[in-house]
């Protein structure tokens, strides 16, 4: 005896009728709301955002909390602030224009700025690329893995993610990346800080007159605010295809990876004062050093939470920068550009994020590298870069024929130009100190 079957109905929808042929048309799903809308905006913001905690980023809040314990998370606050104003109007301007940074610049300012932040990105980018596989090969030295493998490995598997992928997948996986920064809360927690101190010193500032402090300051800024954030962020805006009536998830987005980036800062800060401060052990001077100096104060636990965020950190960066820089180039010369072309379609675009990851990992892999010098050079580079692209971005958003209705208001203006001085000064005050220190002066006197 055949027993009946429940079936559920189709959704009849709206049938149409066009030249004697029926057409059905199923009625849409109704739009996520809530966390859900939140999770599925989530992209270019976040990524460009936490791209900035790289390893660098790690070794400077790790050796601000190691050396001065919590007085230094009042920084946090402002810096939340000033990423968010710079990478909001990136991610505006991509919208508006359906356009990168450096194509504009080309059109308006002339080839002359157009190549001159070529020049600088290339050689600032080639130099960070560097740093982020040696945070790879340090973050699995901590686990006796050899970076003759894991260097290699993580280079490879960058590649074949981004040139084989399309952009949409790409994008998802470079969200994914991010969670591993929940590491850092975790390393805070084991750390057992005292939370009511922490609350103080992250509101109330405190501020050292010596060198180091000074100089420990304007890194923790400048870390955190990079000019190939915005470059990235505008250039995955457009491939994203955000149009300007459609921008206000990306603002969403931008604004979420601000935040969530500044609060891994904060955690960081948090987990290496109330563990290296309080040891003593205050010469930190390297994400990889954080971690080890970590285990026999906070556990081995501690260690391996810290050495899992540099891999991650080291992973999503050493990916986007090279994007960042392959998508510059190629708008500045008019190359095709994207994710989603392969060699043949888009051969510069491709060949030179192909070369950015090969030269990264090679110089990576040989011992005795002179990583400070190999840093002066990158905050100098920075330096330079920085306050040009922020300019440029005011005076392309201020421009209504270019961005109609996205174009900046009175207060979107004020806080970019407080934005833009501000990051300007600690950038010089970064350059002149570099400088001076490399040549064995202090620019802010003797350390106290």
């Amino acid at each position: 005896m055949a027993i009946p079957v429940r079936r559920r109905p189709l959704d009849p929808g709206i049938r149409l009728t066009i030249r004697g042929r029926t057409v059905r048309l199923r009625a849409l799903r109704r739009p996520p709301s809530g966390l859900l809308w939140l999770l599925s905006i989530l992209g270019p913001g976040l990524v460009a955002a936490n791209a900035g905690n790289d390893a660098g980023g790690i070794a400077t809040y790790a050796s601000a909390g190691a050396k001065y314990g919590y007085d230094l998370l009042w920084v946090i606050l402002i810096i939340t602030l000033s990423l968010a104003v710079v990478q909001e109007m990136a991610a505006r301007l991509g919208a508006a224009t359906g356009r990168g940074l450096l194509d504009l610049v080309r059109e308006r300012f002339g080839i002359g700025w157009a190549l001159f932040a070529v020049a600088v990105v290339l050689l600032a980018n080639m130099s960070v690329t560097v740093t982020e596989f040696l945070g790879i090969r340090a973050a699995l030295e901590l686990f006796g893995i050899s970076p003759w493998v894991s260097v290699p490995l993580a280079a490879a598997g960058l590649w074949w993610l981004v040139v084989r992928g399309s952009y949409r997948p790409v994008e998802k996986v470079f969200v994914a990346m991010t969670l591993v920064f929940l590491a850092y809360p975790a390393a805070a927690v084991l750390a057992h800080p005292d939370w009511g101190e922490v609350a103080r010193r992250t509101v109330l500032p405190t501020v050292h007159g010596d060198s180091d402090f000074l100089l420990l300051l304007v890194a923790t800024v400048g870390t955190t605010v990079s000019a190939y954030q915005p470059l990235f962020q505008q250039s995955a805006v457009v491939e994203r295809r955000s149009l300007g009536r459609y921008y206000g998830p990306e603002r969403w987005d931008v604004y979420v990876g601000a935040a969530f980036s500044q609060l891994v800062a904060w955690f960081i800060i948090v987990a290496t004062a109330a563990t290296l401060h309080l040891a003593g052990a205050t010469d930190i001077n390297t994400a990889g050093e954080a971690a080890e100096a970590l285990a026999p104060v906070a556990g081995q636990y501690a260690r391996v939470l810290f050495a899992v965020g540099i891999l991650g950190a080291s992973l999503l960066a050493g990916a986007v920068l090279p994007l960042a820089t392959a998508y510059s180039v190629s708008e500045a010369f008019g190359f095709r550009k994207g994710v989603n072309l392969d060699f043949r379609r888009a051969p510069i675009f491709v060949g030179l994020f192909t070369v950015l990851l090969v030269f990264g990992a090679l110089v990576a892999l040989f011992p005795g590298l002179p990583v400070w010098a190999l840093l002066i050079a990158i905050q100098v580079l920075n330096g330079l870069l920085l306050p040009v692209v922020l300019v440029f971005l005011i005076l392309l958003l201020n421009d209504r024929r270019l961005v109609g209705d996205l174009a900046n208001g009175h207060v979107s203006n004020l806080l970019a130009w407080l934005t833009a001085i501000v990051l300007a000064v600690l950038s010089a005050l970064l350059l002149g100190s570099s400088a001076l220190q490399a040549a064995g002066l202090n620019l802010f006197g003797a350390s106290g």
